[in-house]
């Protein structure tokens, strides 16, 4: 609970709010490979990974292909089945054993108006989430896949080094023997 209640007081929230808010998560474990959501499920729950890393991926033809991967003090959730709590379509999983502080959707709710503090850092990181994703879609057209790489280093060189090979070219729009020629050219 210590990353959580540290990420909100970073955050300028008030250490007694900060304190309730906090209070509404719940630790939960999952095993390497276990889903946090899977497709066709109504997501129930924002988490703040505490340990470990999640890959976001949707199945087409049967084979996996990789959205997005996070790790530690960032949040998790299947954003538009939480949100909007219709089913999901796609799959979040763990790929290390892992641990998450979550809250459910009723919580949330009650937290956005019961503590001001928290509704601020609410708008606030739905705004920061909205810039970012408006920003992965511009560089997935825009940049080529050496450029996205060398974005990812400069934004994420710790996560690239959890990232395995095949889940980090599936996010580029790669294959893993091209990544591994822009890895070449870059070292």
């Amino acid at each position: 609970m210590e990353k959580l209640l540290s990420h909100f007081l970073g955050k300028g929230i008030p250490e007694a709010e900060a304190a309730q808010i906090v209070a509404a998560f719940k630790v939960k474990k999952f095993a390497k490979g276990e889903h946090f959501i899977e497709e066709g499920r109504t997501s129930k729950h924002l988490a703040f990974i505490n340990e470990g890393i999640f890959q976001y991926y949707h199945l087409r033809d049967g084979k996996e292909v990789t959205t997005y991967v996070t790790g530690e003090k960032t949040f998790l959730a299947s954003i538009a089945s939480f949100f909007s709590q219709k089913p999901s379509k796609e799959y979040v999983r763990a790929l290390a054993d892992s641990e998450v502080l979550q809250v459910s959707y009723t919580e949330l709710a009650k937290l956005k108006t019961e503590n001001q503090a928290f509704r601020s850092f609410y708008i606030s990181a739905l705004e920061n989430l909205a810039i970012g994703i408006d920003e992965s879609k511009t560089n997935l057209i825009m940049l080529t896949a050496d450029e996205r790489y060398a974005e990812l280093l400069k934004n994420e060189p710790k996560l690239l080094q959890q990232i395995p090979l095949q889940y980090l070219a599936s996010i580029l729009g790669i294959t893993p023997r091209h990544l591994s020629r822009i890895r070449n050219n870059i070292s």
